[in-house]
């Protein structure tokens, strides 16, 4: 069974716990528009939290941990963090989420889950995923 799941306006956090335990449940997941989801807090907080795991590693050395910079690629390693990744299990499940930037062609018609959990009225500060990926100098918009 796959779930299509659009990411737009969909909190960070909320949205990727809820994720994991669909893939680790054995669901193949499909994230849509992961550029839209939104992560609450400050701007330049979350902007320099960011760019602290991109600094940690030295590309120029190939010295990890490596940290990537796009949209999509930030949602993945997100839920990648909250599944047993050293295991064969977790290896499994992370190879059952797809996450894409924008909406393919494949997915425009059909139907588009919003996990309730994942949905909260935003009342104060906060910033989208594709605005972190810009700062951190993506090229995919």
């Amino acid at each position: 069974m796959v779930t299509i799941i659009d990411g737009r306006n969909l909190v960070h956090g909320r949205l990727a716990s809820d994720v994991a335990s669909r893939i680790l449940s054995g669901e193949e997941v499909v994230v849509l528009n992961s550029e839209a989801i939104i992560i609450t807090g400050r701007r330049d907080l979350v902007f320099a939290q960011f760019k602290e795991k991109v600094d940690r590693g030295d590309a120029t050395k190939r010295k990890g941990p490596f940290y990537p910079r796009r949209a999509d690629l930030l949602f993945k390693r997100c839920v990648r963090g909250m599944i047993p990744w050293k295991t064969s299990t977790g290896r499994d499940a992370y190879r059952r989420l797809h996450v894409f930037v924008g909406t393919p062609k494949q997915f425009e018609d059909c139907e588009k889950v919003r996990p309730e959990d994942a949905v909260r009225a935003i009342t104060g500060k906060y910033t989208t995923l594709g605005a972190v990926s810009k700062f951190l100098g993506s090229n995919v918009r």
